[in-house]
């Protein structure tokens, strides 16, 4: 699979809304962090996790704007519309940097201002 095509496929994994699927693409040992929230160890926790932050939202939907790759490193540049669950919708941009051993992503973090969508 190219990278563009993994990627996007990470953004519908988030965009179902499944977390046991999001989490497919995790390693058991990962560490998961989004936007200056405290990170989370392992790959059971962080499904719990993101399991929770989309019980928060009506729904998503990822693009990829650009992605950069240098060795094990993948960088995401994207924008993600949120639909709150009052039905609104909310843009907001974000850098998603992954760490990967094989084809798992080892590290998982998201650089994001979530604020638009809580306000």
């Amino acid at each position: 699979m190219d990278r563009i095509k993994w990627i996007e496929s990470i953004g519908k994994a988030i965009d179902s809304l499944d977390a046991d699927k999001f989490v497919e693409f995790l390693s058991d040992d990962c560490v998961f962090r989004f936007g200056n929230q405290p990170e989370v160890n392992g790959k059971i926790p962080t499904r719990d996790y993101v399991a929770g932050f989309f019980g928060m939202i009506g729904g998503s939907a990822h693009k990829v704007l650009d992605f950069w790759e240098k060795g094990n490193t993948v960088v995401w540049q994207g924008e993600v519309t949120y639909t709150r669950l009052d039905g609104k919708k909310v843009d907001v941009g974000f850098v998603n940097i992954f760490h990967l051993n094989g084809s798992l992503i080892e590290d998982y973090l998201i650089y994001i201002d979530n604020a638009p969508l809580f306000a």
